[in-house]
């Protein structure tokens, strides 16, 4: 496992708006994977970005009295500060208007061509200007994209087709042959009928267009935005540049996490022009689920859009990761409310984590003077059985990407440990000299919990956790350390509080 390599990488985000609750809780998703997957020793590199070659960003850009090029830099400029201020740990954040990105299209469209299955042909069709993608006639909903309930345009052009139906046969052998390629389950079953049912050639250029990047061989034509936007997973990594290392190190990725509204292009369109360019293909697309507010899905339309800054202030950057990961499965569409956050939070982060973090550390300050050295917990320990047990599942759990799963089972243990101080009740053990050593015990047995608790959470709470363990004398998150079952404790002193209670909703999002 050590050394062992992991690709991981989010869908790039467009700059026509400014991030919101449904991309962060994608990105965040992402995050704890790849924050769970370096602390199991893997060689991990974490990828985003933003897709800028897009009509939609033009008009934008133009409706702000801006040239493309520097509303992109604004916008992108924008989404890393909210990124960072979510903790989000990116190695690399890819921008589509980049040189190396430039590079990767043009090698892999020449590659493609040269392979023989780039063409030249009249292209008559619908295309939504908003999902800014060709639809087909019963894709429509009383005439209407599904998506942004807009009539789509009639367009008429000679564009560069790409021959996707050429990969129908390739494309279910390889997710035969590969069970895991589309996760979750539910997602590879829509995956495989979308593609029993015809896949035809697709465009893959635009004319007239200005913005975007121009093929050399036909300067009248700039490569249509979505087959531009999937090949940032592999310029990211050098690939049709100079330097390659990166690529030959980390390449096929080991996950594209991606929204559930664009399997088609990750499942069906990206592996065909990898297989038509000899590429290597990702091991896996994970579409995960939607978030919505209140039992609707968030849109600037209805005017119900989140501010993951606003969050974050109100709950702590790592309160709203574990909120958004506890409340809502990765594989499925979840609903949230203000309200159902804040109760969440006090009840689980408040009462039960902050509460038994602080009457442990309150209790060795008080009765040992914050020191417990050459104290072991006992074999026969129930609760370290109970750990060890919860600390497998986890394992499994987070293999799977099933957050929501991880942290509810997880948090048994935390809840048994809160038990466990009543059932013991140290106060009384305290007063009777003969029981030191039980005391000492029931001591370390708690230390093991919030230990084992402050590294198995640190990828949904890498702040707040690294400070917990930091008060119980861990210098860093180590999972080989898993369950901390020898003690040697000292200058624990009455705990800084981890995650204060949240009496009212806070103002920015009442």
């Amino acid at each position: 496992m050590a050394g062992e390599k992991f690709y991981i990488t989010t869908a790039i985000d467009y700059v026509n708006q400014k991030p919101h609750l449904g991309t962060a809780y994608e990105k965040i998703g992402a995050d704890c994977m790849a924050r769970y997957k370096r602390l199991r020793g893997f060689d991990t590199y974490f990828l985003m970005g933003t897709d800028e070659h897009s009509t939609n960003v033009e008009k934008e850009a133009v409706k702000r009295g801006l040239e493309p090029k520097k509303y992109c830099d604004e916008m992108s400029e924008r989404f890393q500060s909210t990124w960072k201020k979510l903790e989000i740990s990116y190695d690399d954040f890819i921008r589509t208007t980049e040189g190396r990105h430039l590079a990767a299209v043009l090698d892999l469209f020449k590659k493609i061509d040269d392979n023989g299955y780039i063409y030249k042909g009249k292209y008559e069709g619908i295309y939504c200007e908003s999902c800014e993608e060709f639809l087909n006639e019963k894709d429509l909903v009383d005439g209407l994209c599904p998506v942004h309930r807009i009539e789509p345009k009639v367009i008429k052009e000679e564009n560069y087709f790409f021959s996707l139906s050429l990969f129908e046969k390739p494309l279910l052998e390889h997710i035969e042959k590969h069970p895991d390629f589309v996760q979750p389950k539910i997602r590879a079953h829509e995956v495989i009928n979308v593609i029993r049912g015809g896949l035809d050639d697709v465009s893959i250029s635009r004319v007239g267009k200005k913005w975007g990047i121009t093929l050399p061989s036909d300067e009248g034509h700039v490569v249509y935005v979505w087959f531009d936007a999937l090949i940032n997973y592999i310029s990211a990594l050098g690939f049709g540049g100079d330097d390659t290392r990166l690529f030959e190190r980390y390449w096929p990725a080991d996950v594209h996490v991606v929204g559930k509204d664009i399997t088609r292009f990750h499942c069906i369109i990206w592996p065909a022009m990898l297989m038509a360019a000899d590429v290597q293909l990702p091991r896996q697309v994970y579409a995960h689920g939607f978030v919505s507010l209140e039992g609707e899905k968030m849109s600037k339309t209805r005017g119900n859009v989140i501010d993951p800054e606003k969050m974050a202030e109100a709950f702590g950057a790592d309160g709203l990761r574990y909120l958004l990961m506890r409340e809502v499965p990765f594989d499925k569409d979840g609903d949230i409310s203000v309200e159902s956050l804040v109760t969440r939070y006090n009840s689980d982060l408040a009462n039960e984590l902050g509460n038994l973090f602080s009457r442990t550390l309150a209790m060795i300050s008080k009765y040992f003077g914050g020191e417990l050295s050459g104290v072991m917990v006992p074999n026969e320990s129930q609760l370290k059985r109970e750990l060890e047990e919860a600390i497998t599942q986890y394992y499994g759990d987070m293999d799977r990407m099933a957050f929501s799963r991880a942290i509810t089972g997880y948090w048994s243990i935390i809840q048994r440990a809160n038990r466990y101080i009543e059932e013991k009740r140290p106060w009384d053990l305290a007063r009777d000299e003969s029981k030191r050593d039980e005391l000492a015990s029931v001591m370390a047995e708690l230390v093991m919990v919030l230990r084992s608790s402050g590294v198995i959470l640190f990828p949904f709470m890498p702040v707040k956790m690294a400070d917990m363990l930091t008060q119980l004398g861990v210098g860093k998150p180590d999972m080989e350390l898993l369950p901390f079952d020898s003690m040697e404790v000292s200058g624990i002193a009455p705990a800084r509080p981890l995650f204060p209670r949240i009496d009212s909703i806070p103002d920015n999002l009442a």
